[in-house]
């Protein structure tokens, strides 16, 4: 996919501006505060998904205006495309070539990006919830079923849930554990299937990544922990559920104690490893944000394999921490794709050696000269 130009109208800082930026890295540079991420926001907006800010709709809007309208002209499918977005009282509105779409999540898998916010570092310095989020994200990118049937595993526990805190005060319900925990197996042997199964692709990527990143000097391993599968046993629905099902009886005595499962995809991880040593512990500043790094475009290469064509790739505010060698690597080193990096330091531009420059100032987009 490539992105021909980005029109934003009373979008954040941004009055009305026209961005044609170049097929290759595009490197959008300017002071704190003057929109470089809003217009990453903007394009990120066209997968369907919410702002990668955490930014509620209405926030997207100019201050004291009514309405805010984004329009992007892509070129994905074999063909030239053009959506738009029109953001008023709080809601997002999409169109897709002319017609009319209905609700922004409509324009999911139409338009398909990979974004690195600093945010993102949670996935190596915060717990497990965030690394088991972003699995599941990057699955449903791919497979779409896949959120029914979180939503169904998540529904079926909560259920589960709520009995273990009534079986204490009513006995006679504890026989209806069994009819809860077949069916909460039977759905978590199917997540941990394809959890497994990404996590495998997701290592084989991104430990190459990150090797050219490092330049080799360190190695990078992704593997899934479970509560209830080990490395070297099946990875198939039926055995995960087997298996599932005889670590919930196993617990379940512990379970009605605390009134919580525990043991399941809920409780799962995903483990990131620099040179066998655990990246959170023990992983300087600059490892982790390459360990995401490496996370977010191994991400971007296997929806690339899927999608048959390679999806956007936005990093915003990448550029910290990194010795001049890591940056080096993102800025000449990522080839066929179409790259957006946000950066303070104007000292980053003169090492660019191709793509394009554009500047960014009171929400005013400029093309630089390189």
């Amino acid at each position: 996919m490539i992105v021909n130009r980005l029109g934003l109208s009373q979008y954040r800082n941004m009055t009305e501006e026209q961005f044609s930026p170049g097929p290759g890295v595009n490197v959008i540079c300017g002071s704190n505060a003057q929109g470089k991420t809003n217009l990453l926001e903007g394009l990120w907006l066209f997968t369907g998904g919410r702002s990668f800010r955490g930014a509620k709709d209405s926030e997207l809007v100019a201050f004291g205006e009514p309405r805010a309208s984004v329009r992007l002209d892509f070129f994905a499918r074999d063909r030239e495309q053009r959506a738009q977005l029109t953001v008023e009282n709080g809601r997002r509105k999409a169109s897709l070539n002319g017609v009319d779409r209905g609700p922004a999540s409509s324009l999911i898998g139409e338009f398909c990006a990979v974004v690195f916010s600093p945010a993102h570092l949670s996935l190596v310095k915060d717990g497990p919830a965030d690394r088991r989020k972003f699995l599941d994200a990057a699955i449903c990118q791919q497979k779409p079923a896949y959120a029914a049937l979180l939503s169904r595993y998540a529904h079926t526990l909560t259920q589960r849930n709520a009995l273990l805190k009534d079986v204490p005060r009513h006995a006679e319900l504890l026989d209806t554990l069994d009819i809860w925990e077949e069916k909460l197996a039977r759905y978590g042997g199917a997540i941990a299937a394809q959890r497994i199964a990404y996590a495998k692709a997701l290592h084989q990527s991104a430990s190459q990544v990150y090797a050219g990143i490092s330049e080799g000097r360190e190695q990078l391993f992704v593997g899934y922990q479970s509560t209830f599968w080990s490395p070297g046993s099946p990875e198939d629905p039926v055995w995960l559920s087997q298996s599932m099902q005889q670590a919930l009886a196993k617990c379940r005595r512990d379970d009605l104690f605390s009134g919580h499962t525990g043991c399941g995809p809920h409780r799962d991880d995903l483990q990131l490893l620099i040179d066998s040593r655990s990246a959170r512990s023990f992983g300087s500043q600059g490892q982790q944000r390459s360990c995401v790094l490496a996370l977010k475009l191994a991400e971007a290469s296997l929806l690339k394999d899927l999608l048959g064509e390679r999806p956007v790739v936005l990093l915003d505010d990448v550029m910290s921490e990194l010795d001049q060698s890591r940056q080096d690597y993102l800025l000449n080193h990522i080839e066929g794709w179409q790259v957006f990096i946000t950066c303070c330091d104007p000292a980053t531009v003169g090492r660019l050696e191709g793509g394009a420059v554009f500047q960014v100032s009171g929400g005013h987009i400029t093309p630089l000269v390189i």
